[in-house]
């Protein structure tokens, strides 16, 4: 393994277990423990996580947040999956939200490609992104600009989103658990993207596996806000977030899982095991006592969902 594929997996190892051992770290990537020990004082140098004796830890806990340089440095590959697979729900002429952060970064560069978009947006990373797509309209929410993220924060960006109505709002975060949902690390940006959510009808999450079963301070978006997750499939060894999956999707979750190759739903990425869909509902909290959540494939998550959703949405662009 070479040293750059090793602190990857350090990495997501610490982001799913909060603080893992030196010991367990060697283990999992299958080397020294003096050959790790060095490996994660380079990534403590880069501040992607605090070194402890005899282990590794989250930055700063509950309360530091990891600035952008060092967000677009992670899951790089996966992050650019789910941004294919959430591409697939927005349809021309549809008005969407689009929240800051890394992932919805790679979202806004795929939405570029879809004629007759409104989009809404506090992310400066996002406007940017689409700042040149032909038929994409962007409108910026006012407020106070936050460095680390290059987002829109504070009183002038809620308020700039009252009475406003969209069909879906795509969120990130830096944690997601089933027991409280999606959560940030700062109290600004979470008054934001709660205001963001009360602007759409539907809420989807773009959250890589990294994310699965990390808490942080200030929730966003309670579990039962959250109609679907976009995902990526959680290595092997992480018990934690495909834990977190099953949760999730066992409180009506809608989940789509991609590969972090951008493989298609249902095939196997290169060098990679054939990924396991999650059992899902087919209507969020609608399925008979005993009957069990049905397989929801992540090619169906951009299918119509039936002439009832299309009214809706039909009736949202009217207004």
């Amino acid at each position: 393994m070479f040293a750059a594929e090793r602190r990857q997996l350090i990495l997501e190892m610490v982001r799913a277990n909060g603080a893992v051992s030196l010991r367990e770290l060697a283990r999992v990537v299958q080397t020294s423990e003096v050959t790790v020990r060095r490996d994660v004082r380079a990534l403590e140098a880069e501040g992607l996580l605090d070194r402890r004796h005899g282990g590794a830890v989250l930055p700063g806990g509950f309360t530091r947040e990891s600035g952008f340089p060092q967000k677009s440095h992670l899951a790089t590959a996966e992050k650019t999956a789910i941004a294919d697979l959430a591409a697939g729900l927005v349809e021309e002429g549809e008005a969407i939200v689009v929240g800051a952060g890394t992932t919805t970064q790679e979202l806004a560069r795929r939405l570029a490609r879809i004629p007759g978009l409104t989009v809404v947006t506090n992310s400066l990373l996002v406007a940017q992104a689409l700042a040149h797509a032909n038929r994409v309209e962007v409108v910026m929410t006012g407020g106070t600009l936050r460095g680390s993220n290059y987002a829109l924060v504070g009183s002038g960006a809620e308020q700039s989103l009252q009475g406003l109505r969209v069909s879906r709002a795509f969120l990130s975060g830096s944690g997601l658990t089933a027991e409280r949902g999606l959560s940030t690390s700062n109290m600004l940006s979470a008054s934001v993207d709660r205001a963001l959510v009360q602007a759409a009808a539907e809420v989807v999450v773009l959250a890589d596996h990294t994310k699965l079963g990390t808490d942080t301070m200030f929730q966003t978006v309670p579990t039962d806000v959250i109609t679907r997750l976009v995902t990526d499939e959680p290595p092997g060894h992480d018990d934690r977030a495909a834990t977190e999956l099953q949760a999730l999707a066992d409180q009506g979750v809608q989940i789509a899982v991609a590969g972090a190759s951008g493989a298609p739903a249902g095939e196997p990425a290169p060098g990679r095991p054939p990924r396991r869909d999650m059992p899902l509902p087919g209507q969020r909290r609608t399925h008979a006592p005993g009957a069990g959540p049905q397989v929801r494939s992540a090619a169906a998550m951009g299918e119509p969902q039936g002439p009832g959703e299309r009214a809706r949405v039909a009736d949202l662009r009217r207004r």
